[in-house]
């Protein structure tokens, strides 16, 4: 059967003729010419074995296959709990530098100071670990972000939002990190969409996601974070559970969901970074269409009034 082969670098999906039996594994055999090989790709059928064999495997199992099979591999996070977990135990792996996995971190402007606080803790805790910062596009502070989008564009145009503070920003980081794959910190027990994760997904545009926790409850990430004095974001002592931007995060309330507090009254569960692109290009396409439609508007209007006076 075809392979579909992934190339986030390119962020195109290919249909590649059958497959000889010695590329059946869902890798390219070592006698391809290496120009014409994708960076990593998987058939259907490995992948759903893969989901099968690390679903009964220990984080840092999953983790040390990470590691020793998916070339590109970085750690996507916001320094919630899970990912900091994540990012504790890669610490404790003695993982060579060429091997070691650089975090991303995808600055929004709009995080709250107790998150920006946390990432000097973790540089001072884990110095070896090289952090990736990406912001929006040309911009540097929240001010400026205004000034470019308007003020509370989150409220205004949501998916404009999303695009400009997460979206854009983390594929320009795929793309110049040259990033195949990346480990996040989703789980099932967080509810929503992620009900199903499975261990190993990929998206349209071919990126490899990891979540290595997620069999994992919240419990059990506490009680890592406790037992390893891992450092974690203050919030979390002022009955937040999950923590994004500051506008569209509250406290959790006893009995709900640990990400109830996100966007709260909303019918969004998830940001733009785990979102289909298409639903993005999409979105981006309408946005180009009305700004044309507008300025057409603006001619027509500009002519009529000539021709009257």
């Amino acid at each position: 059967m075809p392979a579909i082969a992934f190339s986030p670098r390119s962020l195109k999906t290919e249909i590649l003729p059958p497959m000889q039996s010695d590329d059946e594994s869902g890798y390219a055999s070592c006698s391809s010419s290496e120009a014409s090989v994708p960076d990593v790709f998987f058939t259907k059928p490995h992948l759903r074995f893969l989901n099968r064999q690390l679903q009964n495997l220990e984080p840092q199992d999953i983790l040390r296959w990470c590691i020793t099979t998916l070339p590109g591999l970085f750690q996507t996070t916001a320094f919630g709990l899970t990912g900091l977990v994540t990012l504790d135990m890669l610490s404790k792996m003695k993982i060579p530098r060429p091997q070691q996995v650089d975090l991303i971190f995808f600055d929004t402007l709009h995080h709250f100071t107790e998150t920006l606080a946390l990432l000097d803790r973790v540089r001072d805790r884990y110095p070896l670990v090289n952090m990736h910062v990406y912001k929006p596009a040309g911009i540097s502070d929240s001010e400026q972000f205004a000034q470019q989008y308007g003020e509370r564009l989150w409220e205004t145009n949501d998916q404009l939002y999303d695009w400009a503070a997460k979206v854009e920003p983390a594929q320009r980081a795929y793309r110049e990190l040259r990033v195949n794959a990346v480990l996040t910190g989703r789980r099932r027990s967080q509810g929503g969409k992620r009900g199903d994760l499975d261990i190993i997904e990929t998206d349209e545009a071919g990126l490899i996601k990891i979540n290595p926790l997620a069999n994992w409850s919240f419990q059990q990430v506490q009680d890592y974070i406790r037992a390893n004095n891992v450092p974690y974001n203050n919030l979390l002592d002022q009955g937040y559970r999950s923590v994004g931007d500051w506008h569209s995060t509250q406290p959790v309330q006893a009995g709900e969901d640990e990400r109830a507090g996100r966007w709260k009254g909303q019918q969004k569960t998830e940001c733009g970074i785990h979102n289909p692109r298409s639903k993005f290009a999409q979105f981006l396409r309408q946005q180009e269409l009305r700004k044309q439609e507008e300025a057409l508007g603006k001619a027509l209007q500009s002519g009529m009034e000539v021709e009257s006076s």
